[in-house]
Order: C-alpha cells, then structure tokens, then sequence
C-alpha cells in the first residue's frame, strides 16, 4: 500500500483570509500590532504555540494570543463571508485516489483536531482519510512525528509515502521522515522557500500533481526486511 498525505491549510483549503483576519484580532485583544499579512501566512503550517513564538518571540503573551486566536477564528467561521473554499481540482484529485485499491490516503497538519472535525464535516470526508495527524497528536512541524505515527498507523514504508503541503515546514518534515516531500506552488510560502527546504517535485495544479503521484504510485513497493 501507498500512503499520500495532505497538509490542509495551503494545500487542500484557500483558508488565507480568515486566518490572517483570526490573528489580527488576537493581537488587538493584546494591543499588540498585527503583523503584516506576508508575515502571518509564513507560520502556517506550525502549531499554534510555535507559530505565535515566532511571532511575538518567546516572552510574548502566547498563551493569550492561542486562546484569543482560536475564540476568534471560530467566531468568524460561523460568518459565510469568511469561507474557506477547496483549492480547484481538490475534489477530483482526492476521488482518483480514492478509487485506488493500492492508496491510502491521510492529513498531517498543523490544525487541532477541532478544526479537522469542522472540514470532515463540512466536506463529506468521514470516509475519506485513513489516519488524520493534528496539532494536538504529535510535536508541531517540522519535526517528522506527525509522518512517523501515520505510517506506524497504516503500516506503510517512507519509500511509499508521500507528503503533500506548500510550506517549507511540510518539506522538512517529509525530509526528515525520509519520505517524498511534494510541494504545491498555490498555497501561502513562496517557491524558494519550498525548494530551499528540500521539496522534490513542485506542481503548480492539481492536474500536475496527479501526473507526479501517478507516477509514484508506479512504483513498485520494496520489501522491508
């Protein structure tokens, strides 16, 4: 069996507006100046402790600032103008490798498992992912813990897995699981930051990533000893 695992916010879900606006709000219940929007996209992808430790450093009011985020972020989720849509060709791409009788298919993201809960149940996709690693399940990215538990969980190789994100947090943690670390161009890191992390192929479509895991999935298994 193959494992293919998804990042969530960048990869699978256009999440960008509510997230920078989830911060902003936490920072201003603090008096604290927000921070530009480049720079609260660039720690997507940490958990929530890590990401407001690069952003405020770590004597900063942390505690506070997860707690006013995440009051927020679910305020603003009850608003329909706050909609985090798919990406295009997300849809597609998940039922081609769901119909695969050889693939398996998993999350690793920097979200808790409230926030996975709330895009299952929105999405329809209960039946969809095989194992499911958050914020709340092992240390943040890009340590490899969150690629680890999910193989030990299926039973799957690191020369059969593949780590799907766009930030250079999920490269590095594929890197360090030593499974195939894919990038995608359309999420909230730049390119450079991508391939300076150790990213192996990059797609700019879900039609290219297709191509790139068809390709993978080709492979033929090795044999562990």
């Amino acid at each position: 069996m193959k494992l293919v695992l998804f990042d969530v916010d960048g990869t699978l879900v256009d999440s960008q507006n509510i997230i920078v606006a989830a911060q902003r709000l936490a920072f201003a219940a603090h008096g604290l100046e927000p921070p530009s929007r480049e720079r609260s996209l660039s720690i997507v992808g940490l958990s929530l402790v890590e990401a407001f430790t690069v952003l405020v450093g770590p004597k900063g009011p942390i505690a506070g600032l997860v707690e006013a985020y995440r009051d927020s972020f679910h305020t603003l989720r009850q608003d329909p103008a706050n909609a985090e849509p798919l990406f295009p060709g997300v849809e597609p791409c998940l039922e081609w490798l769901r119909s695969r009788e050889d693939v398996l298919l998993g999350i690793a993201t920097g979200k808790s498992r409230r926030g996975v809960a709330h895009l299952l149940d929105r999405h329809g996709w209960h039946d969809v992912f095989s194992v499911i690693q958050t914020a709340d399940d092992a240390p943040s990215k890009p340590h490899p813990g969150m690629i680890l538990q999910a193989m030990q969980e299926t039973g799957a190789q690191p020369h059969d897995t593949v780590m799907v994100g766009d930030s250079s947090f999920d490269m590095g943690m594929a890197r360090a699981a030593s499974v195939l670390p894919v990038g995608v161009s359309w999420g909230f890191q730049p390119v450079a930051a991508l391939t300076e992390a150790g990213a192996g192929p990059i797609v700019h479509s879900y039609a290219e990533l297709e191509k790139v895991l068809r390709q993978f999935l080709s492979t033929p298994s090795k044999i562990s000893a």
